[in-house]
């Protein structure tokens, strides 16, 4: 079962396993926040108390992460993250939904939203991808896991030297990707203790990495339906999903909800409804 309110932890089922969920009571269309790899629910912890209150807002943990199971051999693919979503939008029997999608969470919170157009009342991505862009480049750690050669190398390697070295390049590469450093010395460790859990977040890091080149070839064969989409987008993919608006924050680094969490909430809430004019 889910619960709501601020009753954590509260867990769903998917299949046999549970999933982490965070249900903040609120007016509705739910917003809710995903996270991408290697991060979980605490990167939205600064923004989503300028959300709730007013509104209902909802965190989860895919499996793999966080607080959620962690299943020995599981699939971890964003084929099943898109499962993952969908089974807390309708385990928690939401209507309308404003999905906010940050890093790797954009593929299967677009995929999500094309198969189920009219169940989305907005769509807000947070520095994430898709699909084939000339522009497109991983960071370093993201590079050195998913590119097929480099990875029969890296893991063993990585294996090899234990924690030293995964904990050494996580830090660096995640530091890097926030702006102060007061906010670096405290969600870097809350990010990073999954991997050092046991279960470990780990299997689902290396997983996701191999499918993340097979995912953005094959979400390119879909541009055509993303340029049908008619619902509210706002920040990125402007190319691509018409009448969606982009927004820059200047300053801010690849955790802008981390970085500037009350001007990401402002747009968020400012989101214009299906059909009307955007403000």
């Amino acid at each position: 079962m889910f619960g709501r309110g601020h009753r954590w932890p509260e867990c769903g089922e998917r299949d046999q396993h549970r999933i982490y969920v965070r249900d903040h009571p609120g007016t509705e269309p739910a917003i809710i926040l995903m996270h991408g790899f290697p991060d979980n629910v605490h990167l939205y912890d600064r923004l989503s108390p300028y959300l709730s209150p007013p509104r209902r807002v909802v965190l989860f943990d895919f499996l793999g992460w966080g607080s959620s199971d962690k299943p020995s051999g599981y699939p971890y693919t964003t084929d099943n993250q898109v499962g993952d979503l969908n089974a807390v939008i309708t385990q928690l029997g939401l209507g309308q939904v404003v999905l906010v999608a940050h890093d790797a969470s954009g593929p299967p919170a677009i995929d999500w939203a094309l198969a189920h157009p009219e169940r989305v009342a907005g769509l807000v991505l947070l520095n994430t991808y898709y699909c084939e862009m000339p522009t497109l480049r991983p960071p370093e750690a993201i590079w050195l896991f998913s590119t097929p050669v480099i990875r029969s190398v890296a893991r063993p390697v990585s294996r090899m030297l234990g924690n030293w070295l995964f904990r050494r390049m996580y830090w660096w590469q995640v530091g890097r990707f926030i702006r102060d450093a007061d906010v670096r010395r405290e969600f870097v460790p809350l990010l990073y203790q999954q991997f050092d859990a046991t279960p470990s977040a780990r299997p689902a890091f290396f997983r996701l990495n191999e499918d993340l080149l097979p995912t953005v070839r094959s979400r390119t064969q879909k541009i055509p339906k993303l340029k049908e989409f008619r619902r509210p987008v706002r920040i990125t993919f402007h190319e691509f999903l018409r009448g969606s608006e982009l927004f820059l924050i200047p300053g801010a680094r690849h955790f802008v909800q981390l970085d500037e969490p009350e001007q990401v909430a402002r747009l968020i809430l400012a989101m214009p409804r299906p059909g009307s004019t955007p403000a």
